[in-house]
């Protein structure tokens, strides 16, 4: 038996023309709807005749293991001939359908089945969240049963069969330069780094329910689920597009005062390649492939491919490095496994800051690398996210480790705090030496963000050279940076951020040069919205007002709904003393707002100081609430 479980937030189906094996019906099963239903795409192959019972069960058994997970007690049970080549004969598949019907309805499902043997147009939304979209194969064995999930055959690097393969020696790294084995290691006070040791080396990547900054990324109307595109694709709004584009700004900025040089390079290249084609395999990514021209393409999942082969064709001298290259990769595609696809946390199109520099020398690549690593715990901090938010892991071969032993210790220092040690016997990949920043959200899932790593492979493999001071030609080490991470995956942790302070009892926003609004101006009636207007128009910000014909209460909760950091209401007093009161959110606690009477100028003074070192961009929607669309 082939299944296809779509979570639908409706389906509905028409019966069209019989075909020669159709079965009779009643008028009333020749149309269909259910609403949020389980989809049962089924397809009853030669395999089950052989036990007809086993193969109703075991399917009513995944059935109800998927309802629970996504909690739904409806079913929709729809035979598709499509899901396979090896067809039981139609006496057999009604017979199945019947009763696996039979089972579910026992079992206090509702359940509609469409009928078998029809030709029929549908229409089905699915929900588009992680557990949406799942694939089953049950079958009964030789000896025993045994149900089992089949998944695609797909190509994969010979980088990802290493890590497969690798033997990895977990140790916990203390500040005093300790290494100790996790099972001895006292956690107390390190309660994150514990979860996130349990992470890495139990490798549970799956999710087994819907985290919580999905259902904040849709009420905020930052982004959500596209079901147009592949899963892993992502629509952004109006707010969600600003934030995106001032954090991209942000990481760029940073780079270019590191000496980084911005590029654009393409986004697909040809499989072919020779030099592309040994790298292909020395990445631990799955890709995205694509044929055209009669060419057998694949797309980018880094900005490695084009940068490298720009390298190669520079003509570089000693004089110029260490020489750095940045590029905001929008988008890099990876095609990771369905069950770990999640909200802003894990996509297959994402936006990565991917910076690259070469060095003349190991002792200059250590250089780079620590210089880039203090770079990357103040890129974080700026976004919001800060030291005691994520862990470190760090990670090399043995005898890098031996041979830099301080070096090592030194980065621990750095943060203060002991880190997680990943170390191999050999060297698997590309790199000697590569540390991460790993966030740690509220399902107790880790979720890299910055990074850096020494490259020792790929100057060779691309040829790239610099001339030497002695005019020879040598070959470089390059640095592999995000100083950020992917820009989604920064969303997906301040708002998981937000949702673990709101439980401590600290109210969530964002930071202030990232809010899509950060002043909301309320006037009390109609009279008062000249004066709003004024107190906009003084504030270099962005700033909306709420124009709606609602109550001066429910506008000033709506503002704290969308995590506004000031909110300024206006009636006669603040008409008559030329002055505003605001509610200021970072000042304010649960059912207690921090309401400070203040000049505009004030204000602006103090929103210019909060956001003076970043990227400005204006307010993405209509200043009036009134003028607005709702998206979500």
């Amino acid at each position: 038996m082939q299944i296809l479980l779509i979570h639908s937030d409706y389906i509905e189906y028409e019966t069209k023309r019989s075909t020669p094996v159709a079965e009779k019906i009643e008028d009333s099963l020749k149309k269909g709807r259910m609403e949020e239903a389980l989809t049962v795409f089924l397809a009853v192959e030669k395999y089950d005749e052989d036990n007809i019972d086993y193969a109703a069960k075991q399917t009513a058994e995944e059935i109800r293991k998927v309802t629970e997970a996504v909690k739904t007690n409806r079913v929709m049970l729809y035979p598709y001939a499509h899901l396979s080549s090896s067809l039981a004969s139609p006496k057999a598949a009604v017979e199945v359908l019947k009763k696996l019907e039979e089972l579910l309805r026992e079992a206090s499902f509702e359940v509609k089945r469409a009928p078998f043997g029809w030709y029929k147009s549908f229409t089905i939304k699915c929900k588009g969240h992680p557990l949406s979209e799942l694939s089953r194969t049950i079958r009964r064995g030789e000896e025993k049963c045994v149900t089992v999930v089949k998944e695609k055959e797909e190509v994969v690097s010979e980088a990802l069969k290493s890590e497969a393969k690798a033997t990895s020696y977990w140790y916990v790294l203390t500040t005093e330069g300790e290494l100790q084995k996790p099972e001895e290691f006292d956690f107390a006070g390190h309660e994150n780094l514990k979860k996130f040791v349990n992470y890495e080396i139990h490798k549970s990547r799956a999710v087994d329910k819907i985290p919580p900054h999905v259902e904040l990324m849709r009420r905020l109307e930052l982004a959500d689920y596209e079901p147009g595109s592949d899963p892993g694709n992502l629509r952004f709004y109006p707010k969600g597009r600003l934030m995106k584009s001032l954090l991209e700004n942000y990481v760029l900025c940073e780079s270019a005062k590191k000496g980084a040089m911005e590029v654009e390079t393409p986004i697909m290249y040809d499989m072919n390649h020779p030099t592309l084609k040994k790298y292909l395999d020395r990445f631990p990514a799955r890709q995205y492939s694509i044929e055209a021209d009669k060419k057998q393409l694949f797309l980018r999942f880094a900005a490695c491919f084009g940068q490298f082969l720009m390298n190669h064709d520079m003509t570089i001298s000693y004089r110029n490095l260490p020489l750095r290259m940045v590029e905001l990769t929008r988008y890099s595609f990876r095609k990771e496994q369905s069950g770990e696809l999640v909200g802003l946390r894990r996509l297959r199109a994402f936006t990565m800051p991917d910076m690259h520099t070469l060095c003349r020398d190991m002792d200059d690549a250590m250089r780079q690398f620590n210089d880039q690593y203090n770079m990357c715990i103040n890129v974080l901090a700026n976004v919001g996210i800060d030291l005691s938010d994520y862990e470190v892991a760090i990670r090399f071969t043995r005898d890098f480790y031996e041979a830099n032993r301080d070096f090592i210790v030194g980065l621990v220092r750095t943060v203060n705090k002991p880190v997680l040690i990943e170390m191999w016997d050999q060297r698997f990949f590309y790199f000697v030496l590569k540390f991460e920043f790993n966030y740690i959200d509220a399902m107790d899932k880790a979720s890299a963000l910055s990074t850096v790593q020494i490259d020792v492979e790929n100057a060779e493999r691309y040829d790239i050279k610099y001339i030497d001071s002695d005019g020879k030609e040598k070959l470089p080490f390059i640095l592999h940076c995000s100083p950020s991470g992917a820009i989604e995956r920064c969303m997906y942790g301040l708002l998981e951020k937000a949702h673990m302070n709101s439980e401590k009892g600290i109210i969530p926003m964002f930071p202030v040069w990232l809010s899509p609004t950060q002043v909301r101006v309320i006037p009390v009636a109609d009279k008062h919205m000249e004066y709003a207007e004024k107190v906009a128009g003084g504030l270099n910000a962005r700033v909306d007002i709420d124009d709606r014909e609602e109550t001066v209460s429910k506008k000033i909760r709506d503002a704290g709904k969308e995590w506004v950091p000031y909110v300024a209401v206006v009636g006669d007093e603040e008409v008559e003393s030329g002055t505003i009161t605001v509610t200021v959110r970072s000042e304010s606690q649960p059912n207690k707002p921090a309401n400070v009477k203040m000049t505009v100028q004030e204000l602006d003074e103090r929103i210019s100081e909060e956001i003076s070192d970043y990227p400005f961009k204006g307010l993405p929607l209509a200043v009036r609430l009134s003028a607005r669309p709702k998206f979500v």
